[in-house]
């Protein structure tokens, strides 16, 4: 009796002691928005930022990256120079995920096998060193690109607002999830969003804290395994068809803000739930993606009114 008399006494002193604080430390709306989570303990919703294209539109600055590096280290196949066009980087943005896995599939798919040459030094013939020059390359690129977000980075339309607003929210968790090296994404992030807004993130997984890339689903459900939230209560921003993918892929609803160079792909065709050219000129905003999952339920349609006309619609 008297050992739980004392635990009583120390369970009500911790009390006291938080109670007497939290009257006297003011506290941030980051922390009062984070106190208020914990007390309820859960979240009705996710709302989950890919990177690249959505927060920032970064795809030309990806490809001037990748041809400057290849510049830089003189790669040649046949006397050719290594260079990608905007209309073949297109097609990588829109099937392949990661800078290293466009690269292998660039030289080992593309090019039927043949790795380039780097000034005077032979194509690499084994798998260790055509990983070593991918990855030179790849670190090369990534500090190009970072130089090239610093001087040109600017959000898309209306993405920060809608972060903000779900981030002011105690019941929505918001995240980012991007296939980019962390290196990158953290400069895009720190660039477009600031450090205060980053820090009120749920949840931040770059590609390096994967090991597999979009379109696996496996970012995504590691968002959800960490938020402690079920798939079909989540809502992904994408804006390329791998990202898409992998959003499907991870039971999870998507909403595509496509681009210039992505707006002809059939996204409704692998199950966009709805999409526009960017969220600012559609208006879209927290209760236009959330109402009617609160009001109709899990399975009611996204942005209805608001988003391009599916084919089902059009006819």
């Amino acid at each position: 009796f008297t050992t739980s008399c004392n635990t009583m006494n120390s369970l009500l002193i911790c009390f006291l002691f938080v109670a007497v604080a939290g009257a006297f430390v003011p506290m941030n709306s980051a922390f009062r928005k984070s106190a208020l989570r914990l007390q309820e303990s859960n979240y009705d919703f996710a709302l989950l930022f890919d990177c690249d294209g959505v927060i920032l539109e970064t795809e030309e600055l990806h490809r001037l990256a990748y041809n400057k590096a290849f510049k830089d280290f003189d790669l040649a196949i046949d006397n050719e120079p290594v260079e990608w066009s905007v209309e073949y980087y297109d097609v990588l943005q829109n099937s392949i995920g990661g800078g290293k896995p466009k690269m292998f599939f660039h030289f080992k798919q593309t090019m039927g096998g043949k790795f380039p040459m780097a000034g005077d030094k032979p194509p690499p013939e084994t798998p260790e060193e055509q990983q070593a020059l991918i990855d030179s390359l790849q670190e090369h690129k990534t500090g190009i690109y970072q130089s090239f977000v610093e001087d040109k980075a600017v959000p898309r339309p209306g993405v920060v607002q809608l972060m903000d607003e779900a981030l002011n929210d105690p019941k929505i968790a918001v995240g980012v999830c991007s296939a980019s090296t962390k290196e990158a994404a953290l400069k895009v992030l720190s660039v477009t969003l600031g450090e205060e807004r980053q820090q009120k993130l749920d949840v931040c997984i770059l590609g390096d804290d994967v090991s597999e890339k979009k379109p696996s689903p496996m970012i995504y459900n590691e968002a959800r395994e960490r938020i402690g939230i079920e798939s079909d209560r989540c809502v992904v921003i994408e804006d390329s068809m791998v990202g898409l993918r992998a959003a499907k892929a991870a039971g999870m609803k998507c909403v595509v803000t496509y681009t210039a160079s992505t707006e002809d792909e059939d996204f409704y065709g692998v199950g966009a739930d709805a999409k526009v050219p960017d969220l600012a000129s559609r208006n879209v905003g927290l209760d236009s993606i959330f109402s009617s999952l609160r009001e109709e339920g899990l399975d009611s349609e996204l942005l209805v009114g608001i988003r391009d006309s599916k084919p089902s619609e059009s006819n």
